[in-house]
C-alpha cells in the first residue's frame, strides 16, 4: 500500500453508493472516474460502495450532495462537479462549466 501523508488524509472522501441489482456500477464508476480527473488534488479517495434498493446517493464525507430519489435521477457532469466543488473547493474554478453558470438567471 503507497505512503499516504496525513495531509491527504486530512482530504474530503467521496462516497458513490449504487444499488447492484439497477446495475449502476458502470455510472458510478464514470462518475467517480470524473471525479478523480477534476478534484485529483482536493480528495482523499473516491469509493464505491454497492448497495440495493434503487439507492444512489454521492456522499462527500457527512455531506449528501446527490440522492436519486430526493434529486428526481441522476446528475449529468456539470452538476455534480459543481456540487462537490461547493463542498471541497468553493474557490476552484471549473473552467468551462463555470462560464456556462454565470449566464444563467437566478
Amino acid at each position: 500500500m503507497p505512503n499516504v501523508s496525513q495531509s491527504d488524509q486530512c482530504k474530503p472522501s467521496v462516497v458513490i453508493h449504487y444499488c447492484t441489482l439497477c446495475q449502476w456500477q458502470l455510472r458510478s464508476a464514470w462518475m467517480a472516474q470524473e471525479l478523480l480527473q477534476t478534484f485529483a488534488d482536493e480528495l482523499y479517495q473516491v469509493a464505491l460502495r454497492p448497495g440495493t434498493g434503487g439507492v444512489f446517493e454521492i456522499w462527500v464525507d457527512e455531506h449528501l450532495v446527490w440522492e436519486r430519489k430526493r434529486d428526481d435521477g441522476f446528475p449529468g457532469p456539470k452538476e455534480l462537479k459543481q456540487r462537490i466543488r461547493d463542498v471541497v473547493s468553493p474557490d476552484k474554478s471549473l473552467g468551462h462549466v463555470d462560464r456556462a453558470r454565470k449566464g444563467e438567471q437566478n
